[in-house]
């Protein structure tokens, strides 16, 4: 039986006029069953115009915190730019192979024109051609050698194997691009085993980790090399995410017992011009992970930076003795107010404007590409009037109790006055972030793994997630191919562990002149 289509609503005109007669009337008769209907009817049509208005103005409300959590002006303040094409520039290409088409002898520079035989020709930018074409991740080939065998003795000949092909099964490569679709884009190793079975190439799961993990053995040296330059960085930022480990893992001694979380630490040390990402999976939590990595600190360096949310557990553990200087984050600090706008949007709005201008200032400080020492005398010229504004309204607000202490506004500006000096770090220090955002970008590396893998099966499989995510980030960090980095490694492995301090991402291919990949 075909559904009855639901009644349209009659629209309602709103007379004010009758309206105002009606209610006079109430005040002395009673009212006729028509005017209470139309009365009725009259409230009801207000009532929803003004719940569609309010719904319109918090739609409206919710984009425009979002534009200023980004530091960005409101969307009617902008005109919106034309959306682009989505194709890619040839300079995009970096990894494509290129072949150089050489003109014939007769149309070489300085060679006379043949169409008008007077002028001469010279060098122009070439014309580019652009081919792209698709095959499996994982690629085989077999080789099959011709065999004879005498009727007579029983010997054997067979014709000699192309050269260069080597004596392993399975290349270097093939771990090296497992690690790269496991690791790096979070492609489980089922997904992997079946993409290869359709491909007709196929390589199972069991054996994708048997490659990865004989790999990690091998660059183990490399990774221990990553967390004792990490040590020595000005910068540390770091923070955690949720791991999940199926087997039971050993606990380090003096634990709580009752401890039964595991978690994924990410750093991300600022070393130099270069950074390294780090990730390391167990039982710890940031601020333990990084007590053990600053134990590899050289002694007579200046005060780390250390960069994190202003959670208790992120605190480095260390010895009293060991000097460092610790910094919150300026966005989770805003966070604070983005999250209760709804409840006091006028309040809240001024706190996430102010906060965008230091932003923007920022932005300004690296357009105009200043060191450290010009990028914190430009904040304290422009950012700090705008923050000392800023605690003089959040004084005043709880000192003169314009904001209640226990209200959401409240808990807000009692947080960022708590953690004022920490938040504020960049106004005292040269090279001081403004946030932990570095951190927070590397760590959905980790938090894409679980999404689509959903767990490590041992503590041993979280540790080679670890090194794989450390080298692969690491090297999108400072704009290396990762797959070609970790090719070179583990062609030239036995040099990797001999000093792998000359084999990281920026300084390896300095090594291929004498063992090219």
């Amino acid at each position: 039986m075909a559904k009855k289509k639901p009644k349209s609503k009659r629209a309602v005109e709103v007379n004010v006029g009758q309206l105002d007669t009606i209610i006079d009337k109430a005040s002395t008769a009673p009212l006729e069953s028509g005017e209470c209907q139309q009365l009725r009817d009259s409230i009801h049509a207000m009532a929803e115009r003004l719940i569609r208005l309010q719904k319109s103005a918090n739609k409206s409300r919710s984009s425009e915190k979002k534009e200023l959590l980004e530091g960005k002006p409101p969307k009617d303040s902008i005109k919106r730019p034309r959306r682009g094409h989505g194709r890619n520039g040839v300079e995009d290409y970096t990894g494509a192979t290129k072949i150089e088409a050489q003109l014939p002898a007769e149309h070489q520079p300085k060679k006379v024109c043949p169409d008008c035989e007077k002028g001469k020709l010279h060098h122009i930018e070439p014309a580019v051609i652009l081919r792209i074409k698709a095959m499996p991740p994982i690629q085989a080939t077999v080789y099959n050698l011709e065999s004879c065998r005498c009727r007579m003795c029983g010997a054997i000949f067979r014709a000699e194997p192309p050269e260069g092909i080597g004596d392993e099964k399975y290349d270097d490569s093939v771990a090296a691009m497992v690690a790269q679709l496991k690791y790096g884009t979070g492609m489980p190793f089922n997904r992997i085993d079946k993409l290869q079975e359709q491909m007709g190439i196929p390589l199972p799961a069991a054996t994708q980790f048997e490659l990865v993990n004989d790999a990690a053995v091998r660059l183990e040296p490399l990774y221990e090399e990553y967390l004792r330059q990490s040590a020595q960085g000005s910068v540390l930022t770091h923070d955690d995410t949720e791991a999940r480990i199926l087997d039971k893992v050993e606990r380090p001694k003096g634990q709580n017992p009752n401890r039964t979380g595991l978690k994924t630490t990410g750093v991300v040390s600022q070393v130099g011009e270069h950074q390294i990402a780090l990730f390391i999976t167990g039982p710890r939590h940031a601020g333990e992970n990084m007590g053990e990595i600053l134990k590899r600190r050289a002694a007579g360096l200046p005060e780390p930076i250390c960069m994190a949310d202003a959670l208790p557990y992120n605190d480095p553990q260390v010895p009293p003795a060991f000097k460092l200087v610790l910094a919150n984050c300026l966005t989770h600090g805003r966070r604070q107010f983005v999250d209760i706008y709804e409840n006091f949007p006028e309040k809240c709005h001024y706190v996430i404007e102010q906060l965008s201008l230091v932003y923007h200032y920022d932005d300004q400080a690296a357009e105009l590409k200043f060191d450290a020492q010009g990028r914190l005398a430009f904040h304290q010229r422009h950012s700090r009037p705008v923050l000392d504004a800023l605690k003089l309204w959040m004084e005043s607000e709880l000192g003169e109790k314009k904001t209640e202490p226990n209200s959401g506004l409240g808990k807000a500006i009692n947080y960022f006055l708590k953690r004022w000096d920490r938040l504020t770090r960049f106004l005292a220090i040269e090279g001081a972030p403004l946030d932990s955002n570095v951190v927070e970008r590397a760590l959905k590396k980790s938090i894409l793994h679980r999404k689509n893998s959903l767990f490590f099966k041992t503590q041993n499989g979280a540790d080679v997630g670890d090194l794989f995510m450390s080298i692969i980030h690491t090297c999108e960090l400072n704009g290396v191919n990762s797959f070609d980095y970790l090719c070179c490694l583990l062609r030239n492995v036995a040099k990797v562990r001999a000093k792998p301090s000359n084999w990281m991402p920026w300084n390896f291919r300095a090594q291929l002149q004498e063992a090219p990949c």
